[in-house]
């Protein structure tokens, strides 16, 4: 996760998160990425049933019951040994995570354990009764995945008026001031729309956006082929770029975020030092402290039937289930050598990977995007859009 207006713009400063003495539990929410005892933030996904076809969900979710999904008493016990642990954050996730009806429960157990409740939605069964009842239970955030306007959405989402549905929600969740903000998974069928995108940031005050680099994972690996090529990927970020910065010169400043490519890091300071920023030397502390991607360590996943992954895109490889074993004793039982390797993975990282000079920065990228792509899960992320030159090899 890369803060572009908080690197870009200016709205963090190393000393901010030198302040708190850079530990999960005494951070606030938007200075977590900078922790250094990297306590995990757990993705739950409390079900995988979904009252949308998203092409390119992780999921495979479905309008559907699924067997095993945690009860009631198992997800407490679960949100219990979070907290023990020292889990600052729990994502709520799915599926679409409101078709479970204990889902506000649940939150409010979190939220009652300490740590902060975040849900991310379709948003679309967001209505202004539950909203109140979501500020009620004193959840953080909520993230509303958009991928485009109404015609484009609707055809990711697979389901006619999720677009119009989807903004009802985000109306909702502003009147009863819960801090929403947008999801949008970038890709060539909808990355005309990011412009979009910033127009409705502007025109509806959404306070926050993250644009999520595609995932080779579920239904997602099918949108392979429609990836952005390192070209098209480098327009992207240079126009999120552009946009964050205009909107905070204008008064109008909004937190703005890549996900799941830890190249935007040395890309946004290379640019801030082609710039001549005062900033990049900050910047690249910031980066530092961030220590790049951290599934298996600084994020993690609980899949609604309990099973524990490195994060969300893992499916296909479990470390134990909390039904049998405590989330806290899997996450910390090197005895699995994925889980080992990925707790100091960039001392198994190959290729150009390895010998690029912003491996501490990236910490290698996405290791499933590369097993998804070449079968190794130590190769190098083909979604790096940095050049040899930019990396240090020539």
């Amino acid at each position: 996760m890369i803060g572009i207006s908080k690197l870009y713009c200016g709205t963090v400063e190393p000393s901010d998160a030198l302040r708190y003495g850079r530990k999960s539990g005494r951070l606030p929410s938007h200075l977590l990425q900078f922790s250094e005892d990297k306590k995990p933030v757990v993705v739950w996904n409390v079900t995988r049933r979904c009252n949308l076809k998203c092409v390119h969900c992780y999921a495979h979710a479905a309008d559907r019951d699924f067997p095993d999904e945690l009860t009631t008493a198992e997800g407490k016990a679960l949100l219990d040994d979070l907290a023990r642990f020292g889990v600052p954050v729990v994502l709520f996730s799915g599926g679409e995570p409101f078709v479970r009806p204990d889902l506000l429960e649940l939150a409010a157990y979190a939220v009652d354990r300490g740590m902060r409740a975040v849900i991310s939605t379709n948003g679309t069964l967001i209505t202004p009764t539950l909203a109140k009842q979501l500020k009620t239970v004193g959840l953080s955030y909520v993230g509303i995945s958009l991928d485009g306007m109404e015609d484009v959405n609707d055809r990711f989402r697979g389901v006619p008026g999720s677009f119009r549905r989807a903004l009802d929600g985000i109306a909702a969740c502003a009147e009863a001031e819960i801090k929403v903000g947008l999801r949008f998974t970038m890709n060539r069928l909808n990355a005309a729309e990011i412009p979009a995108i910033f127009d409705l940031l502007e025109e509806r005050d959404i306070p926050r956006v993250c644009f999520y680099h595609l995932v080779y994972a579920g239904r997602g690996s099918a949108l392979m082929k429609e990836d952005l090529s390192h070209e098209e990927t480098r327009r992207a970020v240079d126009l999120i770029i552009d946009r964050t910065a205009d909107l905070h010169r204008r008064g109008k400043p909004k937190e703005v975020l890549t996900v799941d490519n830890h190249a935007d890091g040395p890309y946004l300071y290379l640019r801030l030092l082609r710039e001549g920023s005062p900033r990049a030397a900050e910047v690249l502390e910031l980066l530092k402290m961030n220590e790049g991607n951290s599934s298996g360590r600084g994020i993690g996943c609980v899949s609604w039937d309990g099973t524990v992954h490195a994060d969300q895109f893992w499916r296909h490889h479990a470390f134990g289930n909390i039904r049998e074993r405590p989330f806290s004793e899997i996450w910390t039982d090197l005895s699995d050598p994925l889980m080992a390797r990925l707790k100091e993975k960039k001392r198994y990282i190959k290729g150009r990977c390895a010998r690029c000079r912003w491996l501490d920065i990236c910490a290698g990228n996405f290791r499933v995007r590369a097993e998804a792509a070449t079968g190794d899960v130590w190769a190098p992320d083909p979604a790096c859009y940095l050049t040899d030159e930019e990396i240090g090899l020539q």
